[in-house]
């Protein structure tokens, strides 16, 4: 049998912490059986990583290390310490009270009769269990180095598990730009995970350049990993190395995937003509043919989705961009001006916001605000411009043109639009109950419509029409709070207060 022999002198040169180690916890109230174990794995490595031994003389020191140490991969675990069972309470603190079900629990114990091999297995989430008298050098060193493989496959399930749950997540807004981003990080971190020891990751596109004349040759970083979590938005030049670059730009110009020491570029093909790159560091020296692959096919596809998502994107804008157009073109046959339709779309956002809708639904808000008053295209001119009061038969006609924008909208399959029709109908609906064409009371008014009723009034009233001057803003401020459960809706009157100063910062950003 390979028993231990050591002298005094080795005794202590076993503490020795390596950067980027494997931490094994050692636990048994005999210093000497940690000095011995320390020895006999000091010159251990796996994967280019040491051994760093964090000891413990008790069950109850144990329980305090491995709260402190959750990164650790194996717990060499004595079983008698203190009481009789010191070891077993310890790996059942670890899996039930911890909830670390990542670390390799090895019992080691000198009196197996007290604590039956069969008995332990069936009791106890523990992964092997050693007699100390059997523990030869060699077979300490196969124990921790089969432990090791398994932590190792372990760790990379659970970041293969975390990187489908953050795609899963995202796919079901996959066109907003923080679901693209949620996206890409996770497909990233599924492909790393399944590499194996990968310290960084970042993907850069041409997509991103912040001027238009770039797009075909200036690379920006949009989203990272280790290094380059907080690099989104800066040029590939500002954080790479020189031999990087060279690399990159070798990755650039011959469109392949080039290969370092340990870390790769691989171009990602477009069919668009957009550059893009994945940069990945820390692979292993040896990657097998189906890692390449792996890397081939996401280096294939990944630019490929991003663009889809930039032309939905362009899709989306083009569709807002035409809403606020044809509100405007409205806009111009009555007393409203220019930029009337901008200002309220960006303050009901405010609104909503401070409401407590949720982003979608006050960006829908914002999007749909502009189609307010589309009902005005059947209203004569000489009504919507006439410079003095309405009689209360033109007063009647101006008043349909609230059904008139629900009917033009209504029945769309689009939600923007659906949700027009709906502010069209209600925007001139009172808290109180006075208002038209319903007459609706309360909450009963759609949220949406009660949210453009105030922003338009608001806005209406800071600028000039035909038939009136602009008021400050305390005139406006007064006369909006003494309509508080009158015309508008009490507590969208407390988010208006709180939210002034952005609201006001809206008139600034649009001005007439």
């Amino acid at each position: 049998m390979d028993d231990f022999l050591f002298s005094d002198e080795a005794l202590d040169e076993v503490n020795e912490v390596v950067q980027g180690s494997w931490k094994v916890i050692v636990v048994d109230d005999e210093p000497e059986v940690h000095a011995v174990t320390k020895l006999a794995l000091s010159d251990f490595e796996f994967q280019d990583k040491r051994l760093e031994f964090i000891s413990a003389y008790s069950g109850e020191e144990a329980k305090q290390v491995i709260q402190e140490h959750p990164d650790a991969a194996i717990v060499l675990l004595d079983v008698v310490m203190e009481t009789d069972d010191a070891g077993l309470k310890v790996a059942k603190f670890i899996r039930e009270t911890a909830k670390n079900n990542h670390i390799r629990i090895i019992l080691r114990t000198g009196q197996p009769g007290q604590a039956p091999e069969r008995q332990v297995i069936v009791n106890y989430d523990i992964n092997d269990y050693k007699s100390k008298t059997e523990l030869t050098a060699q077979k300490l060193f196969t124990v921790v180095m089969s432990s090791l493989r398994s932590y190792r496959d372990i760790l990379s399930i659970e970041q293969s598990r975390q990187g489908l749950e953050k795609i899963i997540k995202a796919s079901r807004d996959i066109f907003s730009t923080h679901s693209l981003e949620s996206f890409i990080e996770g497909v990233m971190q599924q492909l790393t995970s399944l590499l194996g020891t990968v310290d960084q990751a970042m993907y850069a596109t041409s997509l991103v350049a912040s001027n238009p004349q770039d797009n075909q040759k200036k690379l920006v970083v949009f989203s990272g990993r280790g290094e380059f979590e907080r690099s989104e938005g800066k040029a590939i030049e500002e954080v790479l190395s020189h031999d990087q670059l060279q690399a990159c730009q070798q990755a650039l110009n011959e469109k392949t995937i080039v290969y370092r020491e340990n870390y790769l570029f691989a171009y990602c093909s477009s069919e668009y003509n957009h550059n893009s790159m994945l940069f990945i560091s820390g692979i292993p020296k040896h990657l097998t043919d189906t890692q390449r692959h792996l890397i081939e096919i996401f280096s294939q596809n990944v630019q490929l989705a991003y663009e889809n998502v930039q032309l939905q994107s362009e899709i989306e804008a083009t569709q807002q961009e035409l809403v606020f157009r044809l509100s405007e073109a409205l806009e111009q046959r009555s007393t409203e001006t220019g930029n009337h339709v901008k200002r309220v779309s960006h303050i009901c956002y405010e609104l909503a916001m401070g409401y407590g809708l949720s982003k979608r639904e006050a960006e829908l808000i914002r999007l749909a605000a502009p189609l307010h008053d589309v009902g005005k295209v059947g209203i004569p001119d000489a009504i919507l411009n006439k410079p003095g009061p309405l009689t209360d038969e033109e007063w009647a006609i101006m008043q349909l043109h609230a059904e008139k924008g629900h009917l033009i909208l209504k029945d769309s399959n689009r939600d923007i639009v659906n949700t027009g029709a709906v502010i069209a109908l209600s925007h001139h609906e009172r808290w109180d109950g006075s208002g038209y064409p319903k007459g609706l009371k309360g909450e009963d008014i759609p949220i949406a419509g009660r949210i453009v009723a105030l922003a338009d009034v608001f806005d209406a009233l800071r600028h000039k029409r035909c038939y009136k001057e602009p008021w400050s803003l305390d005139d406006v401020v007064k006369e909006i709070n003494a309509q508080q459960g009158k015309q508008f809706d009490p507590k969208l009157i407390d988010v208006f207060n709180q939210r002034i100063k952005e609201i006001e910062d809206v008139l600034v950003r649009y001005p007439d």
